[in-house]
């Protein structure tokens, strides 16, 4: 990358009782499902992967948290579901 252009930063932003919000992207991530099937985000600026399972446009929010009262576990417990 050259001196006279920034370094690119994506944000990831966890909403406590939310999705995972990625802003500013910029090709800098891919997403897929764990059979290595491509996703293609709504938005290439910012979005926002469900953490609920409620959503109806998964893997992505669609506000279905808080009509279900989602609330997350705010830390890691070291275990995993894979």
């Amino acid at each position: 990358m050259s001196q006279n252009q920034p370094d690119p930063k994506v944000k990831l932003t966890v909403a406590r009782k939310g999705p995972l919000r990625i802003a500013n992207p910029d090709g800098l991530i891919t997403i897929e499902w764990n059979d290595g099937e491509a996703v293609t985000p709504p938005n290439d600026k910012m979005f926002a992967l469900c953490r609920c399972g409620a959503s109806s446009n998964q893997p992505f929010c669609d506000g279905a948290h808080t009509k279900i009262g989602f609330e997350a576990a705010e830390e890691a417990t070291g275990q995993t579901e894979e």
